[in-house]
């Protein structure tokens, strides 16, 4: 049976700014639409003030004392404040944590591939948390994963410093790695550009020379290129 959703007894949010009759001080300190200065006002003739040109009258400072007041269009007002706020977040650069995890007794295939995946993130400009799994006795002798991590900052220092010296919790030991500034990031690679990269350069290879595939045609004779690269097929044919 599904459980019942709890009704929610909060209130909505609701604008903090006052504004028009929300203003509650006996009197404000008044700027209008153009940003001139007209004075300490009784807040009802700030309000006649802002009315008589069709605009809002804005709390812009309530610490103040008395009150800042100013004469403007509220709804635009907004509206652009949320513009601005949304290029803001657009400049700004949210950097993702990425985790990769060591045992003390890797191998040396499996900590090259790991190696390469925190190279990888390094020049995304992630962050990587590298952690050490200790299992049984093996956290008896944190000094393999100390030099699993220092082996691993000193060869990848050219991409990234180390924000975080290795530091043991448990059975687990962790170091955090950022990236460097003086690295760029890495585009993104396409895997046309990797294994199809040399038959794009040289299209017509299959379709300049016709007459030796003409004058062999038991195609099993010819040697084959494993790679798909043509042109060292091509040229080995007499």
């Amino acid at each position: 049976m599904p459980v019942p959703r709890r009704f929610d007894r909060r209130p909505p949010e609701r604008d903090a700014t006052r504004i028009n009759e929300r203003i509650r001080v006996p009197e404000v300190r008044l700027i209008d639409d153009e940003g001139n200065q007209i004075g300490v006002l009784k807040t009802a003739d700030a309000l006649a003030f802002a009315q008589e040109r069709d605009l809002d009258l804005v709390e812009v400072a309530p610490e103040a004392h008395p009150p800042v007041c100013r004469v403007l269009d509220y709804s635009k007002y907004k509206y652009e404040q949320a513009q601005k706020l949304k290029q803001a977040r657009k400049h700004q650069q949210q950097i993702t944590i990425r985790e990769i995890k060591f045992r003390p007794k890797i191998a040396q295939h499996d900590y090259d591939t790991k190696k390469h995946h925190v190279e990888r993130f390094l020049r995304q400009k992630d962050k990587v948390k590298v952690t050490i799994m200790f299992r049984g006795r093996e956290v008896t002798h944190p000094e393999r994963g100390t030099a699993i991590l220092d082996r691993l900052a000193e060869e990848l220092a050219e991409l990234g410093v180390v924000e975080q010296h290795p530091m043991q919790e448990g059975r687990n030991m962790t170091m955090m790695m950022a990236p460097s500034k003086a690295v760029p990031q890495a585009p993104a690679i396409k895997p046309a550009a990797q294994n199809g990269g040399a038959a794009s350069e040289q299209p017509p290879a299959a379709s300049e020379q016709p007459p030796a595939a003409s004058e062999q045609p038991p195609a099993a004779s010819e040697p084959v290129s494993v790679d798909g690269s043509g042109p060292a097929a091509s040229t080995a044919v007499p």
